[in-house]
């Protein structure tokens, strides 16, 4: 088997300081990682050796909360564009999960997705019939009659498509909603638990029962899935966290007793507070905007300590609602890094080695063994952060092994091609 020998790569890996290091890639995982002031690895007649002349060597991305089908249109106050046609939306993922790829972003937590577009487009790119990264995929967003979403329409409008939600109540209709999520090839299940965090509710409001809630994550539990949920207050997300919740979205209301029982559970949490700032920038003074101000005030006191205290913290936000376009992903770096004082190299430690573990993938580090997604920028996101935000600077990009983009010298490869290409399969 040919094998990619990168050498001369700053690696920055997310949980130590940049280091020089030799770095082969064989098959889709990597197989050796010698410092520069190691033995260099051995060599093969077929090697194809690439000097990265310096460059820094990353473990590829993963957005935390990503929602393939959002869409702005430029609708108020509900502006995801999720009342398109099933298979205008689904077109539309194609080409965000491409753009997501294309971003360095090897692998994405879906936080909701109607109409199995989620599914569907991770068969797709197994395929080769479609390029994006590793996706676990979600279904409709899940909760009670009435909750916030549910109050978008009136009862007499309702036609029986459920489109991108369902609505149950009491442990029995959460059993059966889960259940037919995982049917449908869900691997996560999206819960809006409480308003709040740009929901047209208070964030007080508790919209799923602990009963409701309890019975949600065992049944998940029980056929191999995990639960996230919309949570924006105190209580709601210490009952959660103690009820075994995998993800806790947006988390505004989060404190001190929030953070020990997080770090004691494990706990992922994604703030996702892009969105929040975009809306009170591009429209300031509205009820809509000012709804959001003190959660996401909150939120950028408390996450530094959150982060010290060993919280598991994620990337990711609702890209494609409001003006926060898809592609604009890396501009998370700089907000959490200048708002909230978070340390770069554990801003990249929340995107590669908390983000695959999430995903419960054995990846996010550039070890032997793990998973061979990687990108190689052309310069030093530690003293320059906004290089994470500029695709350009991402002068390659692999996932498994295989190259999506390569300006090393190595002409991308397998499934990865231009389309019309022959493709093989990749693994997701």
């Amino acid at each position: 088997m040919t094998r990619l020998v990168l050498t001369n790569g700053r690696l920055l890996d997310g949980e130590n300081a940049p280091r020089a290091a030799t770095v082969v890639v064989e098959g889709e995982r990597f197989a050796e990682v010698v410092e520069a002031d190691g033995r260099p690895p051995s060599s093969r007649p077929d090697d194809v050796v690439i000097d990265l002349g310096g460059r820094t060597l990353m473990p590829g991305m993963v957005l935390g909360h990503y929602h393939a089908a959002y869409f702005d249109i430029g609708a108020t106050p509900a502006p995801f564009g999720l009342e398109a046609s099933p298979a205008l939306q689904a077109v539309r993922a194609v080409k965000n999960f491409r753009t997501t790829l294309d971003c360095g972003f090897t692998g994405v937590i879906s936080a909701g997705a109607p109409n199995g577009i989620d599914p569907a487009l991770k068969a797709a790119v197994a395929e080769g019939n479609a390029v994006g990264p590793r996706i676990m995929t979600c279904g409709r967003d899940v909760s009670t009659t009435g909750h916030f979403n549910d109050l978008s329409y009136p009862s007499w409008m309702q036609i029986g498509a459920t489109g991108a939600m369902v609505c149950c109540d009491g442990p029995e209709g959460f059993r059966r909603a889960v259940r037919q999520e995982i049917k449908d090839g869900a691997e996560i299940i999206k819960i809006f638990a409480t308003g709040g965090h740009g929901s047209l509710v208070p964030a007080e409001q508790t919209q799923v029962s602990r009963e409701e809630l309890d019975m949600a994550i065992r049944t998940a539990a029980e056929r191999g899935a995990k639960i996230r949920a919309h949570i924006a207050n105190r209580e709601a997300i210490l009952c959660a966290i103690e009820l075994g919740m995998h993800i806790v979205d947006h988390g505004d209301g989060f404190d001190e007793a929030c953070i020990e029982a997080a770090v004691q559970k494990g706990t992922f949490l994604t703030p996702s507070l892009h969105f929040g700032l975009n809306v009170m920038r591009n429209a300031p003074g509205t009820a809509y905007a000012e709804s959001m101000r003190a959660g996401h005030d909150g939120m950028l006191s408390i996450l530094g300590k959150a982060n010290a205290a060993g919280v598991k913290l994620l990337l990711g936000d609702d890209y494609g609602a409001f003006g926060l376009n898809h592609g604009e992903y890396g501009h998370e770096f700089r907000l959490y890094a200048e708002e909230a004082g978070i340390p770069v190299l554990d801003l990249i430690r929340w995107a590669t080695v908390n983000g695959y573990e999430a995903m419960g993938l054995d990846g996010g580090k550039i070890a032997p063994g793990k998973l061979a997604d990687f990108i190689v920028v052309d310069g030093d996101p530690l003293a320059d952060v906004g290089l994470l935000a500029r695709p350009e600077r991402m002068v390659a990009i692999y996932k498994g092994g295989e190259a999506h983009k390569d300006e090393l010298g190595r002409a991308p490869q397998g499934a990865n091609q231009a389309a019309g290409a022959a493709r093989q399969p990749v693994h997701t």
